[in-house]
């Protein structure tokens, strides 16, 4: 006997429900959330360090764009900017910063090898992982120099990580990595696809989505902006400012020097910095805010004092480095401070000299990036001797700002603190048996139910519905003879 027609309007209406109420739920689990801020982790191949630093190829290699140094010979680049899908676990992350190795100097005063591999960026996606990079490299022989972004360098072994159900901040231990063909190619052939390269790690923030407000009625008459608001909204900088060039503010960036950070740090000094009155850590650099001074365009002049100071301290060292002060004049640039040491105080002493060739401000902000810079006979002294006059430091970076409304350049965005992987997966990170090679490992903080849940709640309500149905039904039936009271 077929059903009546009210029992299929009932059951039809509570599964139209049933769906509007679930549709929902799990869209927007699996909404695609951003990566903002962290670290990626990479030693790129630590033979390959020991061979360009070595009698044979006789070279060296800088960071550049930010990148620091952290623990024994890897690289750390910054700023993770990209995507997470926790649904999926689909996961693309880019990254700044750079390294560039030189070696085997010619006579000519060039080198035969000359690398830089910057800007990584991981894709994970449907159980592959790939690890591409901006490489920029001098064929052997020809000498050609071959500039490519986005190179596939390596393929990353992501077959035991379960990257669904993750929430923040993100972590990746210890992935393996292999070169690839193209990778080969972009190293100049130095080593051939399939070798092993040094795994990487990660740590990213992901940021929720977050939900979007109820709906209110439109008002009858909308508001007009008020003449105050309408005023702000479209203000452009002043044009005072700009025509005279006066600093609004200023910053200036200087890591001192990456082989003395890490002599501090090091087994020897065993040591460590401390920044204080308003000093900031970048990674790979100390930021010197709250510049204040003189500054003429024209000329191309500056004369600012800036808030922070930097202390070092190990075995046999007490350095404070404060009242970072710089003069720009006639194309270069002088970095001085005041040099605390021994309890003794030299106020005012030209540590660095740089070249600031170009101190025009453009959109309301004067920029000098990563100018090398070079040690003075004062640096020399405040160092006690440690490196000659002359000696390469760390690049300077300065920005003046001759409007309110300019941006500074950002500092470095390590995100959070790596998370520690559990030691057992749990439900959302769990993994089949771990291979033979260190096993990667996925780090995520639960964020919530996934669509399984959700479907098995909705498979719990359908039943209920039925049940109703059902219900109806039998009751009909069984009052079919009897007149309704």
């Amino acid at each position: 006997m077929p059903l009546p027609r009210s029992a299929r309007v009932l059951a039809v209406t509570l599964f139209t429900a049933l769906l509007a109420a679930l549709v929902p739920a799990t869209a927007a689990h699996a909404e695609s959330r951003t990566v903002q801020g962290g670290r990626l982790d990479w030693g790129i191949r630590s033979s390959f360090l020991s061979y360009v630093t070595g009698p044979v190829a006789q070279g060296s290699w800088g960071l550049t764009g930010g990148a620091a140094t952290v623990g024994g010979g890897q690289f750390r680049f910054h700023s993770a900017q990209g995507s997470y899908d926790p649904a999926t676990g689909a996961f693309e992350a880019a990254f700044s910063g750079g390294v560039h190795f030189t070696g085997h100097p010619k006579a000519d005063g060039g080198n035969e090898l000359d690398l830089t591999v910057s800007r990584p960026r991981v894709r994970v996606s449907g159980g592959q992982g790939t690890l591409y990079a901006d490489m920029a490299s001098k064929a052997k022989g020809s000498g050609r120099m071959t500039v490519t972004s986005g190179v596939p360098i390596a393929t990353l072994n992501v077959g035991g990580i379960d990257m669904r159900g993750g929430g923040s901040p993100l972590s990746l231990t210890g992935v393996p990595a292999t070169l690839t063909a193209q990778g080969a190619t972009a190293f100049a052939g130095y080593y051939p696809a399939g070798t092993a390269l040094d795994p990487i790690s990660l740590t990213v923030d992901v940021n929720t989505p977050r939900q979007a407000p109820a709906a209110t009625p439109p008002a009858a008459t909308p508001a007009k902006p008020s003449a105050t608001t309408d005023a702000t909204a479209t203000a452009k900088p002043s044009a005072t400012a700009s025509a005279t060039g006066g600093l609004h503010t200023a910053v200036v960036d200087w890591g001192v020097r990456r082989t003395f950070r890490e002599y501090v740090t090091g087994a020897v000094s065993q040591g460590e910095w401390a920044l204080a009155d308003g000093a900031q850590d970048g990674g790979a650099l100390f930021r010197f805010p709250s510049g204040k001074g003189a500054y003429d365009p024209a000329k191309g002049t500056l004369d600012a004092a800036f808030a922070g100071s930097v202390r070092f301290t190990g075995a046999h060292l007490d350095l404070t480095l404060g009242k970072v002060a710089v003069k720009v004049s006639g194309g270069t640039g002088t970095l001085s401070a005041d040099v605390t040491s021994a309890g003794k105080t030299d106020k005012g002493v030209p540590l660095v000299t740089f070249a600031a060739r170009d101190l025009t401000p453009k959109n309301g902000l004067a920029v000098v990036t990563e100018a090398p810079a070079t040690l003075t006979e004062g640096g020399a002294k405040a160092f006690g001797g440690m490196y000659k006059a002359g000696t390469e430091m760390d690049p300077v970076s300065l920005a003046v700002a001759v409007d309110a409304k300019a941006a500074l350049p950002a500092l470095p965005d390590l995100g959070s603190a790596p998370t520690t992987p559990a030691a057992t997966p749990s439900a959302a990170t769990s993994a089949p048996t771990a291979p033979a090679d260190p096993a990667p490992v996925a780090s995520a903080q639960d964020s919530g139910p996934s669509a399984g849940t959700y479907l098995a709640i909705g498979g719990g309500v359908l039943l209920v519905a039925v049940a109703a149905v059902f219900t109806a039904v039998r009751r009909r039936r069984s009052g079919a003879g009897t007149p309704a009271a």
